[in-house]
């Protein structure tokens, strides 16, 4: 078995050098799916999993926009169409100067999955640019954004391929990018998600990706026969995911320690409340300031700097941030410190080291493309309200968002379980291939 892991990830290799990150969430995929492969003859010898390593289509365009200084500013452009078999494609855009072909494959190899186990019909897609809106005016953003907006709206739908936010694409950029398509192609339609709620959002869109981070953590706390009230919560990350994740936390009786951002993290010893929480939200939405501004305020919160949150001793781990923010170290120290269950809101935070730990020493661990699908199972409850052109109340979607965060637990747990163990990596990893394999075959080789 590990020849045939080795031989499909050495040519997968060949047509993706200098991909570090596609790699890796190939790599992850690969050693847990291909022996299902194997053993399954519906499967072998079609070649399912080289095919839905391999894109659809990718785009990738030039971004010439003004500043306001008037200079002409260039970025580079992207979207990702990784596959259709199930449903439009579906993923959300991503400003960052980190952004590049490799970590936008990954993202939407992964979204492939994601978006599988939710059971909604959609497909794997991702895109954004280099351009980071952080220190840029509302009036660059726009300008980015329409100039983008008029490259990629020819190759966009509400049947097609439905954009989300991601990392810098909040309700700002949405809107601007969603005026901009509306112009473009003179008519109203759900073609972005994370819309405002008057003009074709949902309702828990921007609360969706932390709530069900926290929803499944509670899911396999269950499973356990565990509970996360009174336990201690370290979570990385203060924009929108860690904010509603630490939301649910302290609504459901646990203690939130630490969130964090690029500079470092702090670290409350009494807890951060609703009212601290809202400080914070203050403090990174709206002044767009540093984390470290918290122990102004708070005295007895500590701010660590240039540090992650990992060597803090806790009951739960919700990595929120970025990818490949938890090393093998940090697994190792979260490990010993008694940490038991870690269920990530962010896209592939843990490195593959830290995963194989988290796996070996049988901790309640959650991969990202189970634990943070809600986000996307909002924005495709979003697709159905808007073909609806009806609004469901709060409480209707979240119930929904339960419901989905439940049932893929659930397909988890048929897919990984083990003995006295659940292997959620292998769980998500192949319910969320079935699917699309499934369908893929059906379809025939295109």
């Amino acid at each position: 078995m590990e020849k045939i892991i080795k031989k499909f990830l050495n040519e997968v290799n060949n047509r993706n050098q200098n991909e570090p990150e596609f790699m890796q969430a190939v790599s992850e995929v690969a050693e847990t799916v291909i022996p299902y492969i194997v053993n399954n003859d519906i499967y072998y010898g079609q070649n399912i999993l080289m095919r839905m390593v391999e894109p659809e289509r990718v785009l990738s365009f030039r971004v010439a926009w003004i500043d306001d200084q008037e200079e002409i500013q260039v970025n580079r452009g992207y979207r990702i169409e990784m596959n259709s078999a199930i449903g439009p494609y579906k993923g959300g855009l991503r400003f960052h100067p980190s952004v590049n072909l490799s970590i936008l494959k990954f993202l939407a190899f992964e979204q492939i999955f994601k978006n599988s186990l939710t059971t909604l019909p959609m497909g794997g897609g991702k895109g954004g640019s280099d351009f980071n809106p952080k220190g840029r005016s509302d009036t660059e953003v726009m300008r980015f954004c329409q100039s983008f907006m008029t490259e990629l709206f020819r190759h966009i739908g509400p049947n097609r391929d439905i954009p989300a936010g991601d990392i810098g694409v909040g309700s700002r950029e949405i809107g601007y990018l969603f005026g901009q398509y509306k112009r473009l192609k003179n008519e109203f339609t759900g073609v972005l998600t994370g819309k405002g709620v008057s003009w074709g959002g949902s309702l828990i869109r921007p609360e969706a990706t932390g709530y069900g981070v926290v929803y499944f953590a509670n899911q396999m706390l269950k499973n356990a026969s565990k509970s996360i009230k009174n336990k201690s919560v370290i979570i990385s990350g203060s924009g929108n995911v860690a904010q509603y994740a630490a939301e649910k936390c302290i609504n459901l009786g646990a203690k939130v320690l630490t969130l964090s951002d690029s500079s470092g993290f702090i670290f409350d010893p009494d807890g951060i409340n609703i009212e601290k929480l809202h400080y914070i939200m203050e403090l990174k939405n709206i002044k767009r300031l540093r984390i470290s501004e918290y122990v102004k305020k708070f005295s007895k919160a500590t701010f660590y700097k240039n540090k992650t949150p990992w060597s803090m001793k806790c009951d739960i781990a919700l990595p929120c941030a970025t990818q490949n923010e938890l090393n093998e170290i940090d697994a190792k120290v979260l490990i010993k410190n008694g940490c038991f269950c870690v269920s990530e809101g962010a896209n592939m935070p843990s490195t593959n080291n830290a995963i194989n730990l988290f796996v070996k020493n049988k901790i309640l661990y959650a991969p990202g493309k189970a634990s943070n699908a809600g986000g996307v199972a909002v924005s495709g409850l979003e697709m159905a309200q808007n073909s609806l052109r009806y609004n469901w109340s709060r409480e209707e979607v979240d119930e929904r968002l339960q419901s989905i965060m439940k049932s893929i637990h659930e397909s988890c747990l048929e897919y990984g379980k083990e003995k006295n163990y659940t292997n959620y990596v292998k769980g998500a990893n192949i319910a969320g291939f079935v699917k699309v394999a499934d369908a893929m075959l059906a379809q025939g080789v295109v």
